[in-house]
This record gives structure tokens, C-alpha cells and sequence, in this order.
């Protein structure tokens, strides 16, 4: 859902959608069919491809997104960043800041 939301105009094809998250184009599919029927992802027909598909968010899918990425980030902070301290915390922003962004 993540990679559906940082996609350019919130909707990638499928077969890109399958590279970025590691799957299968069948595997992404099955899981596409079960976001889909959750109410959280629907298909969109490509407009450069007639047989392309494209994954968009739906608002029900953009709302779990919400609440999932607190609740993550919540676990993040208490696992991870809460066993350090201010200067250790420091240091790992620095390394961080000298990772290039994906894509």
C-alpha cells in the first residue's frame, strides 16, 4: 500500500507494482484480488497499454494506511529507538542522511 501511495499519480501498473514489492506477477495478483475484495485497492484500466492494469488506493485504503503507519511507527519508536540515546540517536540520523532515497 505504501508503494501505491509514493507511485506517480497513485496508480502503477501492475508488473511494476509486482518488481517493487518483491512478488511474482501471480503472486501480486492474488494479493491484489484480496486487497481488492477488501475494499482497499481497485484495478484501473491502463490508458497507454489497453493490456495493462493499474492498482490505485481507494479512501478505505488510504484510511488503513493511516492507522497502520501509526501503529508501525509507534512500534518503531518503542522497539527500536527508545534503546538508544540522544547521542547514539544523533549519530544513526547522520548515517541515514547518507543513504540515497529508493527509486
Amino acid at each position: 500500500m505504501v508503494n501505491l501511495e509514493a507511485a506517480e499519480a497513485g496508480a502503477p501498473r501492475m508488473r511494476d507494482l509486482a518488481d517493487a514489492v518483491l512478488l511474482s506477477r501471480s503472486g501480486l495478483t492474488r494479493l491484489v484480488d484480496r486487497m481488492e475484495a477488501d475494499g482497499l485497492i481497485e484495478r484501473r484500466d491502463c490508458p497507454s497499454d489497453a493490456r495493462g492494469q493499474l492498482a490505485a488506493l481507494t479512501d478505505a485504503g488510504r484510511a488503513t494506511l493511516a492507522e497502520a503507519r501509526v501503529t508501525h511507527l509507534a512500534g518503531v519508536r518503542r522497539r527500536f529507538l527508545s534503546t538508544f540515546d540522544a547521542e547514539e540517536l544523533a549519530w544513526l540520523a547522520g548515517a541515514w542522511d547518507r543513504v540515497p532515497p529508493a527509486g
